[in-house]
């Protein structure tokens, strides 16, 4: 079974109502990114870091699955579908999706300041006081700019394996997970889809310059296509 690596950022979310992580003047709805997703932020006003990944968490259980994450199920019929995603919500699971990599954390999730490898599911607010069982803090399941990006190498060795890449919604400019495609094996056909590609077509390389709801079912279909005919 041919193995197929989606790569997925802010583009695909949006689409559902998510909005992107951050503009061109650097600003996250309004707020400075520093302020809300570094460790600094967290250390100078935690009561603003919660509430600001609060209201994020309320705005995600509102939000629904899109064309563009219902059409990658679609691809498990017939391929191994192993998605790598820039994205802290969990529509891709609410769609169906079984093989999720989340390389900036999970916003349903919530963690202990005292050791980061006590996570736990969490859907309401998390508070001032809220504490783990180590009777620390809680804070949101997320990798800040400035921290380790703990999933990276597992996300690496899922690209390395890949024959086909599909990169969705992503101006893949930020790092590590920019250097992603880097680990692609070499010539095996890359699919770009985005409405504003940063980037030009080149031999192995498609650009779809279409919006995520629009392209990906198309390449989703042409791919079982393709593979009904073999």
């Amino acid at each position: 079974m041919e193995r197929i690596c989606v790569l997925t950022g802010a583009g695909i979310s949006a689409e559902s109502g998510i909005r992107t992580f951050r503009d061109a003047d650097g600003l996250w709805e309004g707020y400075d990114v520093m302020e809300v997703a570094s460790p600094m932020g967290w250390a100078k006003n935690k009561e603003l870091v919660l509430d600001f990944y609060n209201q994020r968490r309320r705005q995600l259980l509102k939000v629904k699955p899109n064309d563009a994450h219902k059409a990658l199920v679609k691809l498990e019929e017939r391929f191994d579908v192993q998605i790598i995603t820039q994205n802290i919500d969990d529509l891709h699971e609410r769609a169906g999706s079984k093989n999720v990599t989340h390389l900036h954390g999970e916003l349903l999730k919530a963690r202990s300041t005292f050791d980061e490898d006590l996570v736990m599911d969490w859907r309401k607010d998390i508070c001032i006081g809220d504490f783990c069982e180590h009777n620390s803090q809680l804070r949101p399941h997320v990798v800040w700019f400035g921290e380790a990006v703990p999933m990276f190498q597992r996300a690496a060795e899922i690209t390395k394996k890949a024959d086909i890449l599909m990169v969705i919604g992503t101006s893949m400019q930020v790092y590590p997970a920019a250097g992603l495609v880097d680990f692609a094996p070499p010539s095996i056909p890359i699919y770009f889809i985005d409405p504003r590609p940063n980037i030009t077509e080149s031999g192995n390389l498609e650009i779809i310059e279409k919006k995520a709801v629009e392209g990906v079912p198309e390449i989703v279909e042409r791919l079982l296509n393709r593979n009904n005919k073999v």
